[in-house]
């Protein structure tokens, strides 16, 4: 239980501070907001699709960070990793 509450709130809050980030980055290269609705018909294709690309990168990196210094500190914490995260053997 403890692990899914650490794991899900590390990711959670990382990719919130990844897409804030992002968007600031966006702005100030761009001039404009990033797109709300990427998947609306009215929204350019280059700009939907440099997007989804960017943001999904930047978002799962930041998940992916999260989550395994998450799971160092569980390690750390417990003396071993939590089961989700257990190779099998």
């Amino acid at each position: 239980m403890m692990w899914k509450i650490l794991g899900t709130g590390s990711a959670v809050l990382a990719a919130s501070v990844a897409e804030r980030g992002l968007r600031a980055v966006w702005r100030t290269a761009t001039g404009a907001e990033p797109p709300d609705l990427p998947e609306d018909p009215d929204t350019r294709w280059g700009e939907a699709v440099t997007w989804a690309l960017l943001s999904g990168a930047v978002i799962g990196l930041a998940r992916l960070a999260a989550t395994r210094r998450a799971a160092a500190y569980y390690r750390r914490s417990t003396g071993e990793l939590p089961k989700a995260l257990r190779r099998a053997a």
